[in-house]
């Protein structure tokens, strides 16, 4: 597919400096690109590609100066980074499989309704009563529950699970492997030792563009609902146990693990192996960094916190400093010391 640089302009809301006229059939890195292709400058350290890039266009900041002159026409908008990452979107959207229809054997319950433009793949099976929006597509392998609802636009990916009451709002994401609505891990301790299921009868709740990675698994609530909320995006392999409430907008990288009850804010990251613990709050743009564990609530906005037990992100760095300095204190404590004995020698 191409398009013209004016045309992805007006998509971004950006200006354009140069040809806008030049055609675009591909998206590169900005050290790699070639004739025919639009990349994006957001990282000061890569400005030297700017005046060698083989780009036919390039997607830059509106305060961005031009030590020298440069060949791609520039596309200006207020955040290059976010621009690209909508503009891969856009792209993916637009060079979607494109399949439509029902390939057999495929399985849909007599009560249930699916839209418009619809694709239903080999062996997906959709359960009874549910109510499946205009250009969904259900790959191969898939499942739907029973009285599932899927919104407009939204992809189920080949052999992802969508247990019985879910519910998954417009243009939503969930990938291969994905589990939405399984039991969360409730079991009460009995007095001779042991442990006794504990019903979950809540659902999950994802609404508008949220993306469940691969393999990643989202457990229904005990009583209410566990809630993704709008944009938020949940890498591969990650955990939400039951009851577990994700902010707007807010992002999960790989291996981490939400326990039950836990609310996370808006505008949140937390990055890979992040442990948090039941029934803890974190405020909104916190940030965890990659491997912490979280066992307190968090009030304050903006806070970033590293380590486990996580605490602020300044005092850990101050702690990290004393830490690779220990050797060198515990010699010279040994030095104090041998040097008080001497001197108390009578």
């Amino acid at each position: 597919m191409e398009f013209t640089v004016q045309q992805i302009a007006e998509v971004l809301g950006g200006t354009v400096e140069g040809d806008a006229t030049q055609r675009i059939s591909s998206l590169a890195k900005i050290e790699e690109a070639q004739a025919g292709s639009l990349t994006f400058l957001s990282n000061a350290k890569y400005e030297p590609f700017l005046y060698e890039t083989g780009a036919s266009a390039v997607i830059v900041g509106q305060a961005q100066e031009l030590k020298q002159a440069i060949k791609p026409t520039l596309i200006r908008v207020d955040n290059p980074y976010t621009a690209f990452s909508q503009l891969l979107e856009f792209y993916a959207q637009a060079t979607r499989t494109g399949k439509r229809g029902v390939e057999e054997p495929a399985f849909i319950g007599k009560s249930s309704e699916i839209g418009a433009g619809h694709y239903r793949g080999a062996f997906s099976y959709i359960g009874e009563q549910c109510r499946l929006g205009d250009n969904v597509l259900v790959f191969p392998h898939a499942y739907i529950g029973d009285r599932v609802t899927i919104g407009e636009g939204s992809i189920i990916h080949a052999g992802a699970k969508i247990y019985p009451d879910t519910v998954i709002g417009k243009f939503c994401v969930i990938k291969a492997g994905a589990v939405v609505g399984s039991d969360g891990f409730g079991f009460a301790p009995q007095p001779d030792g042991s442990y006794k299921a504990i019903p979950q009868i809540g659902n999950v709740v994802l609404e508008d563009y949220v993306s469940i990675g691969a393999n990643a698994t989202v457990d229904c609530a005990t009583l209410g609902s566990t809630i993704v909320r709008t944009g938020s995006k949940i890498d591969n392999l990650v955990q939400l146990a039951h009851n577990v409430e994700i902010g707007r907008h807010t992002v999960i990288a790989s291996q981490t693990g939400i326990a039950g009850s836990a609310k996370i804010g808006d505008h949140c990251v937390l990055a890979g192996q992040v442990g948090m613990a039941g029934h803890v709050t974190l405020a909104n743009k916190t940030t965890v960094t990659a491997q912490s564990g979280v066992g307190k609530n968090v009030k304050q906005e903006g806070t970033i916190l590293q380590g486990s037990t996580a605490f602020d992100f300044k005092q850990n760095q101050r702690a990290q400093i004393v830490f690779r300095r220990l050797p060198e204190l515990e010699q010279r404590v040994a030095q104090l010391e041998k040097a008080k004995n001497a001197t108390e020698k009578p």
